[in-house]
């Protein structure tokens, strides 16, 4: 979050506008990636099945469920970009219909800022000399709506990228047939929950420790009802 103060710097990131993050659609597709094929894994091997069975149901999970997870960011990511571009080409139509009504609700809005006077009526004339400055500053002041919006289909894949390289984690030692498969794939997928805490405290006013093992812990309790559903399951049924 530091950046430089020096003059030059300060311009040319005003200039630059905000970034576009998808830091959120990694961490949304890295977590539910790794919980929903874990949890998977812990009620199989919960209700005592082979290993076969663990490596069919976590794939049809990873590419099933992971695309099912794409697909939703996508269309959820696009609804917001479609509302924004609904709201702009409202506002602009009553910018060029109605442009003393907008002025006054532009010189309302600063006038709640704390300007008035001649200071009020400069700022209102700064920003309706540029219809997309005024409509901009409409866009954020009257509705509240960011600058910039995330693209749908990029949202789409950053989800379905990271969902399924953290599915993998806990398929890995069954594929390859480690010793102890099922200790395996909990540390291995303790590790991906714990570094997908560690990246989403960039985020939040959270430490990365503490973001970290919040997130292992959200993993763990999933596996663990995953677990003791597949054994209640099996005991009752088998």
């Amino acid at each position: 979050m530091e950046h430089s103060h020096h003059p030059h710097a300060i311009r040319d990131r005003i200039e630059e506008g905000p970034k576009t993050s998808y830091l959120s659609d990694w961490v949304y597709g890295g977590i539910d990636g790794a919980i929903t094929t874990f949890a998977i894994v812990a009620g199989v091997v919960g209700a005592d099945l082979s290993t076969r069975v663990i490596l069919i149901l976590g794939a049809a999970n990873i590419i099933a469920d992971g695309f099912s997870m794409a697909a939703s960011n996508y269309s959820g990511t696009k609804a917001e970009l479609d509302d924004y571009r609904r709201h702009r080409a409202y506002e602009e139509e009553q910018v060029e219909t109605i442009p003393e009504g907008e002025r006054m609700e532009v010189r309302e809005i600063f006038r709640a800022k704390g300007f008035s006077g001649d200071d009020l009526e400069r700022v209102v004339d700064v920003i309706t000399a540029d219809k997309t400055r005024w409509v901009d500053t409409m866009m954020v002041e009257e509705y509240g709506m960011p600058t910039t919006y995330r693209d749908p289909v990029k949202s789409g894949m950053c989800t379905f990228a990271a969902f399924i390289l953290c599915g993998l984690a806990p398929l890995i030692p069954f594929f390859f047939s480690f010793p102890n498969p099922f200790e395996t794939a909990i540390a291995l997928t303790g590790l991906v929950f714990f570094g997908i805490g560690s990246i989403k405290s960039q985020w939040s006013t959270q430490s990365w420790l503490r973001s970290g093992l919040e997130t292992l812990g959200i993993g763990l309790a999933a596996a663990a009802i995953a677990w003791g559903i597949g054994h209640v399951l099996k005991s009752a049924f088998l």
